[in-house]
């Protein structure tokens, strides 16, 4: 997992405690065990999908939610974390099905539980022809 901006300058204790509580997280998540992956939740956490309009109201709601998913992750991989203070964000791919996605979670911490988390979802698209004089390919 890459520390990103965060390589630039040392880690307060408050803030290495967040990035350790965020690398458990992803693990859990990527092993797919659902009770580590939500110890990092405050009780009364807000979960966010803008893209379907859904909002998750607490901890136990969230993780009941993720766990009665019809398909289990085949894939997932943490691209980088980036934080500061009580402000983290995590870019990472996940396949359901399948079907990858480019997620970005940006969460909100206090006391060092999640107080508020907003989830993005993407699916790849193909690059359009047209600018490819202009751009080179990610790795």
């Amino acid at each position: 997992m890459n520390v990103g901006a965060n390589s630039r300058r040392a880690l307060s204790a408050a803030e290495e405690q967040i990035r350790a509580a965020l690398d458990a997280h992803w693990r859990a998540s990527a092993a797919g065990d659902a009770t580590a992956e939500h110890d990092i939740y405050h009780d009364h956490a807000i979960c966010d999908y803008p893209q379907s309009g859904e909002r998750i109201l607490g901890r136990s709601n969230l993780q009941a939610l993720r766990s009665h998913h019809p398909g289990k992750p085949s894939g997932f991989a943490v691209k980088r974390i980036l934080g500061r203070g009580n402000l983290w964000i995590t870019e990472y791919t996940i396949t359901y099905q399948e079907r990858r996605s480019c997620t970005v979670s940006i969460m909100e911490f206090r006391n060092g539980k999640v107080v508020h988390e907003t989830q993005y979802f993407a699916e790849p698209f193909e690059a359009p022809a047209w600018r490819k004089q202009w751009v080179g390919q990610m790795v």
